[in-house]
């Protein structure tokens, strides 16, 4: 109670957390939304048992939008790529790596590439979309679209690219007049809008006693000891020392200082499990549209109870986050900074046997990553399987909240600590995931 006074009484952060609030609660609005010239009932048939597909996947990102068809049915996705995309560019192409070094305005400059890059994403995605929801039926055979043709299309797209702008609008605002990251945010509020859903599922099941109040409670602690674990990992670096030699500058002394580079396990952060469920849960989504026997027999190996799944699940966890660790994080450019500025790693020649050193480290932190991220995401496959739990727990949707959790508490102890007051949680100093 004493922190939330703490938090209250500063005028500035309160209006910045109510302003936070007050946008995503515009964001939760949105998402029962319903986008026109669409059967929502024979909607909702057709998406009974899509978990586990592509489908479900990002209808969970989207907090249920996709599912219902809403004006933000996109979510921020389209954002996302385009931001993956742009990212993955500045390093490959070397305009845009120029570019990105000219300070502010070169970054301004990406931002404003990664908005258009958004527009035209959504603006496919949703003429995809149009064009499978008129050939999607219920059960029954009943359409989903009573009314298809070229008005249909046009009005979808118009109404889901102009959803997925609004919340790019909302997540910039939140960024710079809220708390803590808003895209970020935006995707956490999304997946946590399923949790009363799951909590009521839970106790639905108690009572009729297809779960026991035992298996409830070790689900509790599982899921407090994986958070933590999260937690832990997270913040968890390794720390190169770094030593400076003297030099004389002007009149004064300069160096002679020791410091250290921090290089995090988890480098690639999210990345690596979005791309391999991708990937992964592809088939279910095709065998959903294809009715060919070795399509279903190839969707009915990959789902996720079975092992051949989670093979090649773990399997292409770890080499996308190799991948994606190589992509953003360049040895030899670090090396090459940290000697120019006469810096060298204790017992390492400076150039490139630092280089090499730091690659051999950074690999070995990239393997301890990707065990640990492969871990949570496999896990709520064995929940789901073993102790009939009634949500997914766990997977790249936990490793999203807790951190966005971690990087909006931080935020707030900033906040806190500038102005003399104690920091959010006492004897805890919180660190964001770049922290």
């Amino acid at each position: 109670m004493s922190t939330l006074q703490n938090i209250l009484a500063i005028p500035e952060l309160r209006r910045r957390i109510l302003f936070t609030l007050g946008m995503l609660a515009v964001y939760r609005i949105g998402c029962h939304v319903p986008t026109p010239g669409i059967d929502a009932q024979v909607l909702a048939k057709f998406f009974e048992g899509t978990e586990g597909t592509l489908l479900g996947m990002v209808s969970a990102f989207t907090g249920g939008a996709l599912e219902r068809m809403t004006i933000f049915a996109l979510g921020i996705m389209p954002y996302i790529s385009a931001s993956i995309i742009l990212q993955l560019l500045t390093v490959v192409f070397e305009p845009l790596e120029k570019l990105s070094k000219e300070g502010e305005q070169g970054r301004k400059k990406i931002t404003q590439w990664t908005r258009y890059g958004t527009i035209m994403l959504a603006i496919i995605q949703g003429f995809g979309i149009a064009v499978g929801l008129q050939a999607m039926v219920g059960p029954a055979g009943e359409p989903v679209v009573p009314a298809p043709g070229p008005g249909f299309i046009f009005m979808t797209v118009l109404t889901l690219t102009a959803g997925t702008a609004f919340i790019m609008w909302l997540g910039e605002q939140i960024t710079e007049r809220g708390i803590g990251n808003g895209i970020s945010l935006i995707i956490f509020a999304g997946i946590v809008a399923a949790m009363p859903s799951a909590i009521v599922n839970t106790i639905r099941l108690v009572d009729t006693g297809a779960m026991t109040p035992t298996v409830v409670i070790f689900i509790m602690a599982l899921m407090m000891a994986v958070v933590a674990a999260i937690i832990y990992m997270e913040r968890a670096q390794r720390r190169v020392p770094i030593h400076y030699a003297k030099r004389v500058v002007g009149m004064r002394n300069m160096g002679g200082q020791a410091s250290h580079l921090p290089l995090k396990i988890n480098m690639s952060g999210v990345i690596p499990p979005i791309f391999a469920s991708s990937i992964m849960m592809f088939p279910a989504t095709v065998a959903q549209m294809i009715d060919v026997p070795w399509v279903q027999l190839i969707a009915g190996v990959m789902t996720p109870d079975h092992w051949i799944y989670n093979v090649f699940y773990v399997a292409f966890i770890v080499f996308f986050c190799y991948f994606y660790t190589a992509v953003t994080f360049n040895p030899v450019n670090v090396a090459e900074n940290v000697k120019n500025q006469g810096g060298f790693v204790p017992g390492v020649r400076p150039g490139k046997e630092t280089a090499d050193y730091l690659d051999t480290v950074l690999g070995r932190l990239t393997f301890a990553g990707a065990i640990y991220v492969s871990v949570v995401c496999v896990l709520p496959t064995l929940m789901i399987s073993q102790l009939n739990v009634p949500f997914f727990f766990g997977g790249t949707s936990l490793l999203i909240v807790v951190g966005v959790g971690m990087d909006t508490a931080s935020q707030i102890e900033a906040h806190l600590i500038s102005r003399s007051y104690e920091g959010f949680m006492k004897g805890v100093t919180l660190k964001g995931r770049h922290g």
